[in-house]
């Protein structure tokens, strides 16, 4: 199985004040061709920082980011924009990611109208989407604050996948949900990976959670990658000490 992306030496360091704080140190890892990989921590491990620096939202200290084959952590511009329609993002609070005032199928479609297709083939899709997102035509003229946050973060994963990227990224996508609703989504997700073959990158602090979706998981801590395996390998045999505490805290 090849690689989709490829994360090399990672660093990034923020000042505060005097004291600098390295957010992520010499992290490196893959993740390929339809897979799902889960990059798990307790908040302020590094893992949301990786995923910012990926998508362009930050800029890295050092290293080097590779989408399929293609280094772009130094892209600019209209380059950049290019290659950030293949990465897409969906974001913890999926109310906060959509603008207010748009109905939902309009933001649905505005990524594909930006690629050069047509309103009334970009206004049919954004139906199929919600539709492969579970959500009937109705959501379409529905306003983000109109829906449930179950409902909005389903809308979200339809804009995502509404341009086809070769990546998603979900940052922390359930932790504002509730737990039957959590389960609901990273069912969705599950579907999503089989039936269109999309990798998936999935930040997360729920060792548990992960554990029946994603194909390998990523364990950081204070900046750096501690452990890395199957969800079951990290699970039922630990090797750092710091894994050890984070499945103590689920069961």
């Amino acid at each position: 199985m090849s690689e989709i992306l490829a994360v090399c030496n990672l660093k990034k360091t923020y000042r505060k004040g005097k004291i600098r704080i390295r957010a992520v140190d010499d992290v490196s890892f893959q993740v390929r061709k339809g897979e799902c990989l889960a990059l798990v921590g307790e908040s302020g491990s590094g893992k949301s920082t990786v995923a910012k620096i990926i998508t362009g939202l930050e800029a890295a200290d050092e290293g080097a980011i590779r989408l399929a084959g293609k280094d772009i952590i130094d892209l600019k511009g209209k380059a950049q924009r290019d290659v950030y329609r293949d990465i897409q993002m969906v974001f913890q609070m999926p109310v906060d990611s959509f603008n207010p005032r748009i109905k939902l199928g309009d933001s649905i479609m505005e990524g594909m109208i930006n690629q050069g297709i047509s309103h009334a083939e970009a206004r049919l899709s954004a139906r199929e989407y919600l539709k492969i997102c579970e959500l009937g035509p109705e959501f379409a003229d529905r306003y983000p604050h109109q829906v449930s946050g179950g409902e909005c973060q389903r809308a979200s994963i339809a804009r995502a996948i509404a341009i086809k990227p070769q990546l998603l990224i979900c940052d922390e996508a359930t932790s504002a949900l509730d737990v039957t609703v959590q389960a609901q989504i990273m069912k969705l997700l599950t579907q999503l990976k089989k039936e269109l073959g999309m990798s998936q990158l999935m930040i997360c602090h729920d060792l548990a959670l992960v554990q029946e979706v994603c194909d390998r998981v990523l364990v950081m801590h204070h900046g750096h990658v501690v452990e890395e395996g199957t969800p079951d390998e990290i699970i039922m045999n630990p090797k750092a000490d710091y894994t050890k505490k984070l499945i103590e805290s689920i069961l």
